[in-house]
């Protein structure tokens, strides 16, 4: 088969022809993928930076959120059978740690992840554990059930405290960032405050459920939620962009006992005034890895199946698995919400 694969220790990727993927333990499934999209992860495979340097290996399969149905079965298999329409999670757990014991897999000691430490989902073909394929609706269509695992994060981080009737800020509208502007709505936020540096990814905060935008090239962040709090600070400030500047000021905008999730990523340490800025506030800090396994599923399924979260129009393009280059491309000039590539 032909699959999308990082296959040397530099920039870009290449479509080349590798082995189907067999069912080598009982406890897995092959899937045939119908959909699967680009994350930030893959784009920073792709383009190769320092942490991918530092932690894949190529060759490696790229890709790690996919949906599919199940074509083969493993001798131990119990809840899922040939047949079923399932999506990925990509973070494969060991389910014997402190950790998992403990109900606490979302941050096992020794995960391993689609596509960055096994090979991925780029592909017709991939094999998981059947306890990282999550059984889906039909009525959920392939280029929509394949963004789960990155809808996921936004579900965990916007949900890990309370949310109805609160005031919310949301750093950094990348595809994650948007997605938990709509989770926010969805799940009774009064005020949703989106920022980001580019006006097109705003424009799909707006369309997803943003009360309003602030784009910080132009305008001052801090000033702006002064205004519209009466200088009180927002209830719950959701940090999904992870630039240090943006961290900082996530700790500022909260309210006195307010809560901060940080899910962003830095690229470097980053400085904080801890005493004036968050414990003196009192805020309820928030380390959002993932998604709680399964916890944060089941709450995915029951939003999309009521109606009240529409993710649609996060995804803004749907390609043909061979226009993998233009889809990386539209990643790094940020001229996109969800990537789609379509296999079925």
């Amino acid at each position: 088969m032909k699959a999308i694969v990082k296959t040397r220790a530099a920039p870009g990727a290449d479509i080349i022809d590798v082995q189907e993927p067999k069912i080598t333990r009982g406890d897995q499934v092959k899937v045939r993928v119908l959909a699967t999209s680009i994350c930030g992860t893959d784009y920073h495979i792709y383009s190769w930076d320092r942490w991918s340097a530092g932690r894949v290996k190529p060759p490696n399969i790229m890709g790690h959120e996919f949906a599919g149905e199940i074509v083969e079965v493993g001798a131990d298999v119990q809840s899922l059978k040939v047949g079923d329409y399932v999506s990925g999670e990509s973070h494969w757990v060991c389910n014997h740690c402190k950790q998992c014991l403990m109900n606490e897999r979302h941050v096992c000691a020794n995960t391993k992840i689609l596509g960055v430490d096994v090979n991925g989902c780029f592909a017709p073909y991939v094999v998981v554990p059947e306890g990282s394929a999550w059984k889906n609706d039909r009525a959920i269509p392939p280029h929509l059930a394949c963004i789960q695992d990155p809808l996921g994060n936004a579900v965990h981080a916007t949900l890990a405290g309370e949310i109805v009737g609160r005031t919310v800020a949301v750093l950094g509208c990348g595809p994650i960032g948007i997605f938990a502007v709509a989770v926010a709505k969805a799940a009774g936020a009064s005020h949703v405050y989106a920022t980001d540096t580019r006006d097109y990814r705003l424009e799909l905060a707006q369309q997803l459920g943003a009360t309003k935008t602030i784009n910080v090239t132009r305008e001052d962040l801090e000033a702006e939620i002064a205004e519209v709090t009466s200088g009180g600070g927002v209830d719950v400030v959701l940090e999904m962009s992870g630039a240090p500047i943006a961290i900082r000021q996530a700790m500022k905008i909260a309210r006195r006992g307010g809560r901060v999730s940080l899910m962003g990523i830095p690229s470097q340490p980053v400085e904080l005034d801890m005493a004036e800025d968050m414990i003196f506030k009192g805020l309820d800090i928030k380390c959002i890895v993932g998604r709680k396994l399964y916890e944060t599923w089941d709450t995915m399924r029951s939003l999309l199946a009521s109606g009240r979260l529409d993710v649609a129009p996060a995804v803004t393009h749907r390609l043909a698995f061979e226009d993998y280059e233009h889809g990386m491309a539209l990643m790094r000039d940020g001229l996109c919400g969800k990537v789609v590539f379509e296999l079925g």
